[in-house]
């Protein structure tokens, strides 16, 4: 079976990190988020993925220079222009002769959702396009999706009023279309399939279906939920180990390859240390993920963050809450909080303290 992915966002929540790497190649407990995604595809059986690019391509194909990840076989679809959700997924389903139902994916929905009985469904009520819903505590800044008790779409409710939403159930970003949702595409413009398909499939009576579960679902494009997806995956909530080879070195303590950690530094679990990483005297590190090739310092304190490979943490200083990107470095005293990113390569400086900002490469020294 097919999919196509929508690989082609900016990422603008998560810059500066997304200035050099695209989202969906961003890690999650040292695995690229795209590989997760995959893994769960391949699991239902998928075997082609189409993925649909604008932005950074190469990368893409830099990290699958072969077309394949293990047997799944990948085709690049490069947007000429920005072509919105339902116009990407025209565009890439044409570039790979997609001519049977097929899967949709957002690039950026960590999920555990069960595609076979996402199938089933499907195919009991001969629907021309399913959407997976999930539930949440508020739906106002979102879109809510009212169903029949045979799960028909009634409406499309876009951000309702805080207090308003006929329901809690709100669109997952995970879809499966019949080849004729194609056709209501128009080809090269840009067109939204959520604001604009799915609404004018339904006014046309297009047989639209959706699927709400509790499988656990997650949009990690920005900072608070990019550092949920690591607490969650460290809790066990997508399987274990979090990351293909690691081992519990102790209760919901997980390493991977060797580490180096001080005899009196304190580790509070759940926490990941990646390969080749280093802990110092004194050191704190609690409900984190530190990296391959991470230093975190003597009588440093990183706590509920994530540090990216190569990051390096000085003497005394504190990261809370925060992503500190690739290869940057805290220098002593430095103190980085409340969601803060640090760019890939930057440099915060001595006695600095930043409380949820945004350092681009050189952009603090």
């Amino acid at each position: 079976m097919k999919a196509v992915v929508l690989v082609g966002g900016e990422g603008t929540r998560l810059r500066p990190l997304t200035f050099t790497t695209p989202k969906p190649l961003l890690p999650i407990v040292g695995v690229p988020f795209l590989e997760r995604q995959l893994d769960w595809l391949g699991a239902h059986g998928v075997d082609e993925v189409v993925l649909s690019m604008g932005y950074l391509p190469d990368a893409f194909v830099d990290h699958f220079p072969d077309g394949r990840y293990g047997s799944m076989r990948l085709e690049y679809a490069v947007e000429p222009e920005p072509l919105g959700t339902a116009g990407a997924v025209r565009f890439a389903a044409e570039h790979a002769d997609i001519d049977e139902r097929f899967f949709v994916c957002n690039g950026d929905v960590l999920t555990t959702l069960d595609l076979d009985a996402f199938l089933a469904f499907h195919l009991e009520r001969g629907a021309t396009a399913t959407i997976h819903l999930s539930r949440v505590d508020d739906p106002s800044a979102l879109g809510a999706v009212p169903t029949y008790p045979d799960g028909e779409v009634k409406a499309f409710v876009e951000k309702p009023p805080p207090g308003s939403a006929p329901t809690s159930w709100i669109n997952a970003g995970t879809y499966l279309l019949e080849p004729a949702v194609l056709e209501r595409i128009p080809p090269g413009l840009a067109v939204s399939i959520e604001r604009e398909t799915f609404p004018r499939l339904l006014e046309q009576r297009g047989r639209m279906y959706a699927l709400g579960t509790d499988d656990y679902w997650l949009d990690v494009g920005k900072p608070e939920t990019y550092l949920q997806a690591h607490a969650d995956v460290l809790a066990g909530r997508l399987g274990e180990p979090p990351s293909p080879g690691a081992r519990e070195q102790s209760d919901g303590i997980w390493v991977q390859g060797d580490v180096d950690v001080a005899a009196d530094a304190t580790l509070v679990s759940p926490l990941f240390l990646g390969a080749g990483a280093t802990i110092g005297s004194g050191a704190r590190v609690a409900a984190s993920t530190v990296g391959a090739r991470c230093d975190v310092g003597r009588d440093s304190v990183v706590e509920g963050s994530v540090l990216l490979d190569g990051a390096q943490i000085a003497v005394g200083a504190r990261v809370r809450s925060s992503i500190v990107g690739p290869d940057a470095c805290l220098e002593s005293g430095a103190v980085v909080l409340d969601q803060s990113i640090v760019g890939a390569g930057a440099h915060i400086a001595t006695g600095t303290t930043l409380a949820g900002g945004r350092v681009p490469v050189a952009a603090a020294s």
